[in-house]
């Protein structure tokens, strides 16, 4: 359901010449007009309600192109939208039977039919305007206020004032001047200033120094955030994004949902200026995976590695580096994350137990551990990385981090050790994926401090992967969605089989031409479309042409062959190609294919 209607000029002329551009809106409920000037000022005017008087408004020539769809447009907004409501449906009956009728309803009479459909879904409110010149982002702000729901609608029941405190931690950002920020959304009870929170993620007692409420860039200090409050915390040293606090330990199983971060696909080594900025730099990396926890930082012998979920990304993430904590270092070259699977091979007897040397006294740990590949109907957990790593009643096991007492819980620590043990493949260094890893007991004698089964079940594990062997190369794959004229069809197609990459299907494209044959996930009637005349770029590209007929390709390739991709398309297709691209995980790759990452990572 349209709200707003783009305006591309106020000038007629630019529309008969096809000249892009967006300088104002209309606000179909308020029933205004919003212009913008060069300096990125705006305006608010009231358009009348006399269906006669539209014609001679000045903000418009009578010949302007938008004029003739206002009233068309007002009247499909209410119609569609009484459709969900009886009571503004006697009201428009009600309405006389004029051009003007429509014109004269206010907003304070939609807006509450227009948040009850919205929160209800049976409609999806749609604005438009332009993020890049700033136009239209207020409109948009204010019908988030006025329709989307607030904490009060979405919950069974709304928590008493006195209720256990549950909060989770959005976002965590670095300020120079006010140190770490924790921003949290209150979902239960009430946070005081000085007051103890326990973070049930963590399992770390957490002291709140200050609380603000942020207005843009403006804060104000404030004695507590209660029910529905987004604020900020200052203060906090272990949270990071996607904690849970809680007021205290016996609340630790009410945990909301973690933010789980896609796998990083890409990777670069971070090379100090000099030894002095060695330890600045690993304290600048380890603050920045706090506030972005699709950042993951590993030494692997002795190199500083920092992997990310893309070419951008790392990018942001040496911009951040230099810019916020003002390190020094280069980056070197980037490349692809590979994963290894585990081997075939017989395994048995299997290594359970550690011998080593502790105090001086040689002591023995068992750790019985099973492992096997995962089967192609089951799906590895993302916290492990692609693994499934599960105790002796079949249930998945947390991270090491989650347990209470990291350093006595026996289970805390052998997860650490499988998890470092999965880091890096004993064969090729890469990290290991698609393995499944059952923890059935262990045993290891009292005077021994339970952190050395970290090390124990580590050894063991390395000890029955070598045994299971070299398993089969992994690499990460992406979907592409390819628009391109169809004279750049071919070049298009041959390209990405050229570069290993396989075509699922071939589209028309979404360029608005005739005979788009994309499929529409709802029906078109009742919905009130924008003619294409509002849109000068599209009167400039009518005649439908070969060359401008758009085709989309969707294909799915590795990502290690597209990461010149925009340079590639951009030349095959003479500056006219645009494509998106998404995850599509990790595949096994060829026995050639799988020769050429060894060599590439100096394993071959």
């Amino acid at each position: 359901m349209a709200l707003s209607l783009p305006i591309a000029s106020f000038d007629p002329h630019d529309y008969a010449r096809g000249e892009p551009g967006i300088q104002g809106l209309v606000d179909l409920v308020n029933w205004e007009i919003w212009k913008w000037d060069e300096t990125g000022a705006f305006t608010r005017h009231q358009l009348p309600t006399n269906y006669e008087k539209l014609a001679d408004t000045k903000l418009f020539p009578p010949s302007h192109p938008i004029l003739p769809c206002l009233v068309p447009a007002r009247t499909n907004l209410l119609e569609n939208l009484s459709m969900f409501s009886e009571e503004l449906m006697e009201t428009l009956l009600n309405l006389p039977s004029s051009p003007s009728a429509y014109l004269t309803v206010p907003a304070s009479e939609i807006m509450p039919h227009l948040r009850k459909a919205t929160l209800q879904n049976d409609i999806l409110p749609i604005l438009c305007g332009s993020a890049f010149k700033h136009i239209g982002t207020e409109l948009l702000m204010d019908y988030i206020g006025a329709l989307l729901p607030s904490p009060v609608d979405v919950v069974d029941a709304v928590p008493a004032p006195n209720a256990p405190l549950r909060m989770l931690a959005w976002k965590v950002s670095w300020d120079k001047r006010k140190g770490w920020m924790t921003f949290v959304r209150i979902y239960s009870g009430t946070l005081k200033r000085q007051s103890v929170v326990y973070n049930a993620t963590r399992n770390q007692k957490e002291r709140v120094s200050k609380l603000l409420l942020l207005y843009a860039s403006e804060a104000e200090e404030v004695e507590s955030l209660s029910f529905g409050s987004v604020g900020v915390i200052l203060g906090l040293r272990f949270t990071r994004t996607g904690d849970t606090l809680v007021s205290n330990q016996q609340q630790a199983e009410s945990s909301l949902r973690d933010i789980v971060p896609p796998p990083a696909v890409m990777s670069t080594s971070v090379l100090p200026q000099s030894h002095a900025d060695l330890q600045p730099v690993q304290e600048a990396l380890e603050s920045l995976a706090r506030t972005d926890p699709s950042v993951r930082i590993e030494v692997q012998e002795g190199q500083l590695l920092v992997h990310g979920l893309g070419s951008l990304h790392l990018e942001i993430v040496e911009s951040r580096l230099r810019d916020e904590w003002g390190a020094r270092f280069e980056f070197g070259k980037r490349r692809v994350s590979y994963r290894e699977g585990l081997g075939l091979q017989d395994i048995t007897p299997k290594p359970q137990t550690w011998d080593a040397q502790l105090a001086g006294k040689p002591v023995e740990i068992a750790i019985d551990l099973s492992i096997r590949p995962l089967t192609q109907d089951e799906e590895g957990d993302s916290l492990w990385d692609g693994n499934m790593v599960v105790d002796k009643d079949d249930k998945p096991l947390p991270l090491p981090d989650t347990y209470y007492s990291q350093q006595q819980s026996p289970l805390a620590n052998i997860g650490r050790g499988i998890f470092n043990a999965l880091s890096n493949s004993p064969h090729t260094f890469l990290p290991l994926s698609r393995v499944h890893v059952k923890v059935n007991g262990y045993k290891y004698p009292p005077e021994v401090p339970p952190s050395a089964l970290a090390g124990a079940s580590a050894v063991i594990l390395r000890d029955q992967t070598k045994l299971a062997g070299m398993g089969p190369v992994m690499e990460p794959y992406i979907r592409l969605k390819i628009t391109v004229g169809d004279d750049a069809l071919g070049k298009v197609v041959k390209d990405l089989t050229e570069h290993g990459g396989e075509v699922l299907d071939l589209a028309a494209g979404t360029s608005g031409q005739e005979g788009e044959e994309e499929a529409i996930p709802y029906a078109e009637d009742g919905i009130y479309v924008p003619p294409k005349a509002l849109s000068p770029s599209a009167l400039a590209t009518e005649g439908n042409t070969s060359s401008n007929y758009k085709r989309s390709v969707h294909a799915i390739a590795p990502l290690s062959r597209m990461l010149d991709y925009s340079n590639r398309l951009r030349a095959i297709s003479g500056g006219h190609g645009v494509f998106e691209m998404s995850n599509a995980g990790f595949r096994q790759v060829s026995e050639t294919r799988k020769t050429e990452i060894l060599r590439e990572i100096g394993r071959a």
